[in-house]
């Protein structure tokens, strides 16, 4: 069938294999009880006191989504954010007290964000892959080999995609997809399947607001211990998706953050320019997959 990528269309093979049915996985919670009750709490003592969203914005030097998110429990309030606002609504302690509570071990656990809908509003998305290709640039049949045969997982990652090309109201975002030399050269479902998927990342690094970029192989890194993304929302605040061989986690963690925007220089220190990235990447679909 046809895949069409801005004014660019290419032929991605069809599904080659039947695929096997498998049980549903088990969806996990998508909200924090500990963020949602501490949200709750502020959002009574800011209206209790007649207090904007916007006025707790601007003392904290926070955008009014960033409020918003935290009083729906979207967000992680920090120890500073909640004692400014503690002081400003003549809260007395509670809301610190609060904090503190539920943060007894570090942070609310689980915390969870809904990754595709924090994806899809992203302003910037920087994605490395140490193993595999990136989710938002696999070909079906990639896709349904790396599942094991999931069709519904398979569907469902391939729906995210549309947000790269989308020409609606919300322009796409930026993506910047850091991909390990080892990933193309690793077979996933057939050679046919490889020489297909290699192709597509050359087709969508073509699409003005994508980078494909190689990280050489060799010698170590941080990035060695696991692949992340790094989501950027409009109002300049970031949230991650990080892999593990249980499950993905996401963090708005400030630590955190840092750690990984020190992975991405040191990353993209070691990564090839994206023309010469391109030239590697036909180079091993000749000589490896065809």
């Amino acid at each position: 069938m046809l895949v069409e990528l801005g004014k660019r269309l290419f032929v991605v093979g069809s599904f080659l294999r039947k695929v096997s049915a498998m049980p549903p996985r088990r969806q996990r919670p998508r909200d924090s009880p500990a963020l949602v009750a501490f949200g709750r709490q502020m959002r009574r003592a800011r209206e209790a006191k007649g207090v904007k969203q916007e006025t707790i914005a601007q003392l904290t030097t926070m955008s009014g989504a960033q409020i918003s998110r935290i009083e729906n429990g979207k967000r992680r309030a920090t120890r500073s954010f909640v004692e400014i606002v503690d002081d400003h609504l003549d809260a007395g302690g509670s809301l610190i007290n609060l904090w503190e509570d539920l943060n007894k071990d570090g942070h609310p656990v689980p915390i969870w964000f809904d990754w595709p809908q924090i994806e899809a509003d992203a302003a910037i998305l920087v994605c490395y892959e140490h193993s595999v290709i990136p989710g938002l640039a696999q070909t079906p049949a990639y896709a349904l080999s790396i599942l094991r045969g999931n069709k519904e997982s398979a569907d469902a990652r391939l729906q995210r995609q549309a947000v790269i090309s989308r020409d609606d109201e919300k322009a796409p975002p930026v993506l910047l997809l850091l991909i390990d030399e080892q990933v193309l050269t690793r077979l996933v479902g057939t050679p046919e399947t490889m020489r297909e998927q290699l192709e597509r990342l050359i087709a969508i690094s073509s699409l003005p607001n994508v980078t494909v970029q190689v990280v050489l192989g060799s010698g170590e890194h941080d990035g060695n211990m696991g692949a992340f993304v790094v989501a950027t929302m409009e109002d300049r605040s970031e949230v991650a998706y990080i892999e593990t061989a249980v499950r993905g986690t996401t963090t708005d963690n400030s630590a955190e953050l840092s750690i990984l925007a020190r992975t991405l220089i040191d990353l993209r220190s070691r990564a090839l320019t994206q023309e010469m990235s391109c030239e590697l990447i036909r180079k091993v679909i000749r000589e490896k997959w065809t």
